[in-house]
């Protein structure tokens, strides 16, 4: 799921306006990297050079028919030779399914392949350094256009098609000129991409290897169709891609992502009514195309209305229902396996992706050696995949890796590519690093606990508190209310897929938001102190109403006191109930990563005045405290834009104020892998 209209008209503007009007991500690259550099440099050289075909050829809107009758309509690239010449020698093929409409992408890519005009667009974005200015944020958003977003993201790289690939990116069924009703990563749909693979690896222009490749929603295809895998498909490339959806962007820990899914279903239901005019004009319109947007003219938004606006348990219609039980078919569609995978998978995530809780934890489940999965994490939102790759000191570009990971899977080429990373990430605090393993060898869970005592460096909070490497001694509920302060926070940023990011004064400054919630300020850390994986919150909580709804973040506070959210979490209280089989616990028994069902039948009551125990699950990072910065961990009641409780629960919160207890016999605590204590 994903934006991708608006990411594409993002795209297509940014164009514009550097051709009308005409932040680096560096950072400090490792010994393994320095060493990778030339490596990385001939991969770039290759990718951006002269290529064996010059030109590519489009057959547009080709049919394909699935098993149930329904058609599918795809573009299909190939190679030109010098002579013109369509190239009709059996090539490796990429398939992307998109449910964003394959028209926009061709916009996109047509845009970009101008004479001379990606070239002056690339070299007018790496001129771009904001850094140091309140809008800092904007130019790494722009730099995801030199990061090979655009080629990877949308699926269309011209040098790649060229170098010797035959390319099919296809309409997800019920969307943008296919046939039929979109089943939103349902059966039939994961059904019809094995179908389309089987059918790119037929035709005569494919040599039977077939790749994925796209990104967010087509890159949640390629990791569904990488389940036991069509005998075809040889590797795949997702970028920004979710397994466990639910917990990803749906309603992590029962918040409905309120931001970010009206954004996107809207988005997908405009597009898909878009028609295809050159048919109207010849005579060949597809009426069953029209029978069917007309019969399903906007699939998922009664779900999304019946999710924030029933009223009460007792009312729950039979579609949130489903949402919100583990067996149904909605559920089932979105929860990915990704323990069934066995092609060769490279991923791409961002730290503040809306996908950023899947991206670790689907390196460490794919059942595959080392050699056959790659892992790399940005410091990027969901709208600027790939920004600060390419520079000095950094990975090579998204279509740079894609390249060389098809060349090394599809053709056979020995380029080096199965001994990069194997997981290469951006360290928070310091710059790219290279590891083995997520989380890195050396960091121990331990608890730290929130204290009353103040740290003497958040009066801007509603309370200034502290971490200690002790329990509490006296008593204490601390008072915290919904309040509107998180509309200026990374939290809006992230789920607004990085929209809100552009302003610093939010997206890496939590003061604003802090002046309405608790705070729990560490000491000054005097040894580089690394931060490496999954993070569990532990409150003891207590609501004037039958629920209530929490958020917490774990932050890098800097000597001049800017608090910059490192991950998140969040839980609605009566939807706390942890699975045990599918959570993870420290040597010690605290829980490190909780699984909460976030269903009907695990709900919990919460009666007014009672004390509950929460354990939230915080998306895995990681991230260095510097000598002189300290940590603090936020809460807050509520998370409002990005996320609101179900409505049901959000009535039954009444908004009232809650409090958090800090009580040496039930203390509330944060549970942090760390190389070295932190209080």
């Amino acid at each position: 799921m994903a934006t991708g209209l608006l990411r594409a008209v993002r795209l297509t503007t940014v164009v514009a306006a550097v051709v009308a009007l005409a932040s680096s991500g560096g950072g400090s690259a490792t010994a393994e990297q320095s060493a990778g550099s030339t490596l990385g440099e001939r991969w770039t050289a290759m990718h951006d050079g002269p290529q064996e075909y010059a030109d590519i050829h489009i057959d547009w809107d080709v049919p394909i028919r699935m098993s149930d009758g329904v058609i599918l309509k795809a573009n299909v690239y190939r190679p030109v030779d010098a002579a013109q010449r369509v190239v009709d020698k059996p090539l490796p093929t990429i398939v992307n399914l998109t449910p964003y409409t394959k028209l926009m992408s061709n916009l996109v890519d047509s845009a970009f392949a101008t004479p001379g005009l990606r070239p002056f667009t690339m070299d007018m974005v790496r001129r771009i350094n904001l850094s140091g200015t309140p809008i800092s944020g904007f130019g790494e958003l722009m730099h995801a256009l030199d990061g090979g977003m655009i080629q990877t993201v949308l699926g269309i790289d011209r040098n790649l098609i060229r170098s010797g690939y035959a390319l099919v990116v296809a309409d997800v069924r019920g969307t943008g000129f296919s046939q039929g009703k979109w089943n939103t990563l349902g059966a039939r749909e994961q059904l019809d991409t094995r179908e389309v693979i089987d059918w790119a690896a037929e035709q005569p222009f494919s040599n039977g290897s077939v790749a994925m490749s796209g990104g967010s929603y087509a890159g949640i295809n390629q990791l569904r169709a990488a389940e036991n895998a069509p005998a075809a498909l040889k590797a795949i490339f997702p970028v920004e891609a979710g397994s466990d959806l639910m917990r990803d962007v749906v309603a992590p820990g029962g918040g409905v992502g309120t931001t970010f899914l009206p954004l996107w279903l809207s988005n997908v239901n405009q597009t898909k009514v878009i028609p295809d005019v050159q048919s109207m004009l010849n005579g060949t319109f597809d009426w069953k195309w029209l029978q069917s947007r007309v019969a399903d003219p906007a699939t998922n938004s009664d779900l999304l209305a019946q999710a924030l606006l029933t009223p009460s348990l007792d009312r729950v219609p039979t579609t949130l229902a489903a949402a919100l039980d583990d067996d149904s078919d909605f559920r089932q569609g979105i929860l990915g396996h990704p323990d069934r995978i066995t092609v060769p998978t490279f991923m791409y995530g961002g730290w503040h992706d809306i996908f950023a809780n899947s991206a670790s934890k689907l390196y460490n489940v794919i059942p595959l050696p080392q050699a056959k999965k790659q892992l790399l994490i940005g410091d990027t939102y969901h709208a600027n995949p790939g920004a600060g790759t390419g520079a000095a000191g950094a990975p090579p570009r998204l279509d740079v890796l894609q390249r060389v990971w098809f060349d090394k899977w599809l053709k056979g080429i020995d380029n080096g590519i199965d001994n990069f990373g194997p997981i290469t990430l951006w360290e928070q605090g310091s710059g790219w690093k290279t590891m083995g393993q997520f989380p890195e060898n050396g960091v121990t869970h331990r608890r730290v606990y929130l204290s009353a005592a103040s740290s003497d460096t958040a009066e801007h909070a509603v309370h200034d508190g502290s971490l200690s490497a002790t329990k509490p001694e006296d008593h204490i509920a601390l008072q915290v209310a919904p309040g509107v302060t998180m509309a200026c926070s990374r939290d809006a940023a992230q789920g607004s897929a990085g929209i809100a990011a552009p302003f610093d004064v939010c997206a890496k400054d939590s003061r604003v938001a802090e002046g309405n919630g608790l705070t729990f300020t560490s000491a000054q850390v005097r040894q580089p102190t690394v931060i490496s994986g999954p993070i569990n919150v532990h409150l003891n909580a207590v609501h004037d109403a039958t629920d209530g709804y929490w958020n917490v973040t774990v932050n890098d506070v800097s000597p001049d006191g800017t608090s910059t959210v490192l991950t998140t979490g969040q839980l609605t209280a009566s939807l706390r109930a942890v699975d045990e089989a599918k959570s993870v616990r420290s040597a010690s028994g605290d829980y490190t990563a909780p699984y909460n069902p976030i269903t009907l039948d695990s709900m919990l009551p919460v009666a007014p005045g009672k004390p509950v125990t929460l354990d939230i699950a915080v998306i895995p990072t990681q991230a260095v405290l510097l000598p002189g910065h300290r940590l603090r961990v936020d809460v807050f009641a509520g998370n409002a834009p990005k996320a609101l409780a179900f409505g049901p629960m959000l009535n039954n919160t009444e908004l009232k104020p809650q409090y958090l207890r800090l009580d040496p016999d039930a203390p509330s605590f944060v549970n942090l892998p760390t190389n070295l204590p932190i209080a």
